[in-house]
């Protein structure tokens, strides 16, 4: 059975920063990609981040460039999101996603199995 478990969110003032970390488990990890999503308050999820198998490639929205980093340690089966530079409007429900995914450059959509999410509350 797939589990993906989400941890780090909270409440963090503006300009702040946390690390969503995401442990993987009844999967063969450095098989999937892996993606991280969110979901604000009466809004659609959408697609932040994502990484490829190994960790060499990565691919992020627009809002995300420049100020969150996903990473992956597949000793761990752990993928992570460095957010920094938060804003008010980055408060949402995080998920971590992961997709059966060999080709070099990661997906944003289509993922398979998702987290049950962490809460990120930015303060202003």
């Amino acid at each position: 059975q797939v589990q993906l478990v989400e941890s780090g969110g909270g409440l963090v003032q503006a300009g702040g920063s946390l690390r969503l970390s995401c442990a993987a488990s009844g999967l063969t990890f450095r098989r999937y990609a892996m993606g991280w999503f969110r979901q604000a308050p009466g809004k659609e999820r959408e697609f932040i981040a994502s990484i490829n198998w190994s960790g060499g490639t990565t691919s992020y929205t627009d809002s995300a460039k420049g100020r969150f980093t996903i990473s992956r340690d597949n000793a761990k089966n752990t993928v992570y999101l460095q957010m920094n530079s938060l804003k008010p409007e980055d408060t949402a429900v995080y998920y971590c996603a992961a997709k059966y995914y060999s080709a070099n450059y990661p997906p944003q959509s289509g993922y398979e199995y998702w987290g049950q999410g962490t809460q990120v509350t930015v303060s202003s």
